[in-house]
């Protein structure tokens, strides 16, 4: 059976404009100013080159951060290969910072993995304050880290180094609050410009498609 020449271009044709409408309907789902914002100016980032970088800040004391753990944990088992995640602790105010400083001793130390998850636990599961030196270095020995490793790093230069610029980009992204989420440095949403925490890295998924192009 033979296909004419005319009735090929029908269908590549047909086939263009359908991809395109895809494409049109996926990006119509997201629309800046509402499920997104962009970030003004674009701010630098740590990525490689090829690399799309998303940065989820956050607060251990804050339950919308804790109630979207879940869906954070879903999506890095399956984002795309070329996304760098980082984890920003917020410093927006005084009584956040020693949360964020116990985020960078765990990052040092090596032990995110270990203390990340029981950090939010403690507070909204167990309702320990967990606002204090002494039960922050307690909940850091339960998972195996050495007394005298925390206090070496806890109050270190190192630490101070990374809260500094963490409360400086905290401001720099334009976030009002946690949870937020930055794509590539110039793309900000949460919970709430996204509808809720299950479109959250709906939107983000989309925004890295954007900064992968």
């Amino acid at each position: 059976m033979k296909i004419s020449t005319h009735k090929i271009a029908i269908l590549f044709a047909s086939l263009a404009l359908l991809g395109a409408s895809v494409s049109n309907s996926f990006a119509a789902r997201y629309q800046e100013g509402v499920d997104y914002e962009r970030v003004t100016p674009p701010q630098p980032t740590t990525a490689a080159p090829g690399q799309v970088e998303v940065v989820a800040l956050f607060w251990y004391g804050c339950p919308h951060c804790y109630r979207l753990e879940p869906y954070v944990n879903r999506w890095l088992k399956k984002k795309p290969a070329n996304v760098k995640f980082v984890l920003m602790p917020g410093v927006f105010r005084p009584e956040w910072e020693i949360g964020a400083r116990a985020y960078y001793t765990a990052e040092i130390l090596g032990v995110v993995d270990k203390v990340h998850e029981p950090m939010f636990e403690a507070i909204h599961e167990q309702k320990r304050r967990m606002d204090t030196e002494a039960e922050i270095m307690a909940l850091f020995k339960q998972h195996g880290v050495a007394e005298k490793d925390f206090k070496r790093v806890f109050r270190s230069f190192a630490v101070e180094t990374k809260l500094r610029r963490a409360r400086d980009m905290g401001y720099r992204y334009g976030a009002r609050g946690v949870p937020t989420i930055i794509v590539n440095g110039k793309y900000r949403t949460g919970i709430q410009e996204a509808g809720g925490s299950a479109r959250v890295f709906q939107v983000v998924d989309y925004l890295v498609q954007q900064e992968s192009k």
